[in-house]
């Protein structure tokens, strides 16, 4: 469930419908584009969800054509390009990005959109509680709530220096998956998955079945970046998350 993938010719997969992590139902993989590079994406039955990590590209779908800079992943905000199946995306780096691609399996047909950072809805969770040990920033691109023709939720989180986050321990029916980034390489936190901690790294994925509690923590020094996309499930979709009725006591102490 919580594994260290590498780069091969530039790709690193995180998820695969039929291949690994397969219970996430999702297909999942980061790319690195070299100045000048591009890659094109075109799924004839799924949906896609193209977001630039770092770095600055040229996303090209049906006829347009829109410019994307992000400098870092904890200074700008994301920008997303949202297709529903059979739409052809084209990105072609400006300089050297990082980007992650993720689709799924959705027969409907809905208008492609680019969210830019402005139009991302975010908020800061628990600030105030518990001495602020588990305050952090969280982005949600797109959800069932502003994207109900779509099967999958992507988002973004920024967890401050020695905070959890993910917390209090909770868990939904859909599954998750996980992508961490950290400025420096030696950055490092801990991921746990039901009963079992796992080391985060720089580049590490943790993909979380259904009714599986999953906090999170980052090192002091060390910010932690985080990609989180979930998967709609047939007549549940994701609208909120399922607290652990071991802690929820927590949630009426805010010391």
């Amino acid at each position: 469930m919580f594994f260290y993938p590498e780069f091969i010719n530039g790709k690193k997969t995180l998820s695969e419908v039929g291949g690994v992590n397969s219970d996430m139902l999702m297909n999942i993989a980061v790319y690195r584009l070299k100045r000048g590079g591009s890659k094109t994406f075109l799924h004839y039955m799924e949906e896609t969800a193209v977001l630039l990590v770092r770095g600055a590209v040229t996303f090209a779908w049906d006829e347009n054509t829109e410019k994307a800079v992000r400098p870092g992943f904890f200074s700008h905000g994301p920008t997303c390009l949202h297709v529903a199946k059979g739409v052809s995306v084209t990105l072609t780096a400006d300089e050297d990005s990082e980007i992650i691609v993720q689709s799924t399996e959705n027969d409907r047909a809905f208008p492609s959109k680019l969210y830019r950072p402005e139009d991302c809805t975010s908020f800061v969770s628990c600030e105030g509680k518990w001495e602020n040990t588990a305050v952090r920033d969280v982005v949600t691109v797109f959800d069932y709530n502003s994207a109900p023709y779509s099967n999958m939720v992507i988002g973004e989180v920024y967890a401050r220096q020695g905070r959890w986050w993910s917390y209090i321990p909770h868990s939904h029916p859909q599954p998750e998956v996980y992508y961490y980034r950290f400025e420096r390489p030696e950055g490092f936190g801990a991921c746990f998955i039901g009963d079992e901690a796992h080391t985060v790294k720089d580049g590490s994925c943790g993909c979380f079945p259904g009714g599986y509690n999953h906090p999170q923590v980052t090192a002091p020094g060390y910010p932690m970046y985080n990609v989180w996309m979930i998967r709609h499930l047939d007549g549940v979709p994701w609208t909120e998350r399922v607290d652990d009725l071991r802690y929820t006591w927590l949630n009426e102490d805010e010391r």
